[in-house]
């Protein structure tokens, strides 16, 4: 079964990280924060995005990216970048991955682009854009990962299996 960690380097909009939440939530994937962040992590805003899933998320705190690269920089890091040279689609991913996004008003530092530049990858999108909102890029990054793995451990239970139309 693949273990997904979503990385967020410095989140600054709190319904951008409470949406995100409550997609790691409903996948199984893991939350890791990295210090400073742009809210206070009992935001009313971050806990109205995501309340009622808030308990049932693997999520770990990091003071600064060097705490964070110190523990996990030798793990298989995705950084998600508008500067990346290649598009997300043309990955695959392994089974534990880990999926790294900048915060929402600068992107992923330059040095961090290319210390893992092999690993850098872009969602494409019309030129002359800025870029897709944090929340929706983490989405299509976790669903791709799990549409590679058949989406193992998600479940159709309530899905209908008739319509009435």
């Amino acid at each position: 079964m693949q273990k997904i960690n979503i990385v967020l380097y410095q989140p600054e909009i709190p319904q951008n990280t409470g949406n995100i939440a409550r997609t790691c939530a409903a996948t199984g994937a893991a939350l890791h924060l990295i210090r400073p962040l742009g809210f206070v992590i009992d935001d009313r805003h971050l806990k109205r995005a995501g309340l009622d899933y808030w308990d049932k998320l693997d999520i770990t705190y990091y003071e600064n990216a060097d705490e964070f690269f110190e523990k996990h920089g030798d793990q298989p890091l995705y950084c998600f970048s508008t500067k990346a040279p290649r598009s997300y689609t043309a990955v695959t991913y392994p089974d534990e991955v880990w999926l790294v996004f900048g915060p929402e008003s600068r992107g992923l530092p330059e040095d961090i682009i290319r210390r893992y530049g092999e690993r850098a990858v872009r969602i494409p999108m019309r030129p002359n854009l800025r870029s897709l909102n944090l929340s929706n890029s983490v989405a299509v990054a976790v669903y791709e990962v799990l549409r590679q793995g058949d989406f193992a451990g998600l479940s159709d239970v309530g899905a209908p299996t008739t319509f009435s139309w």
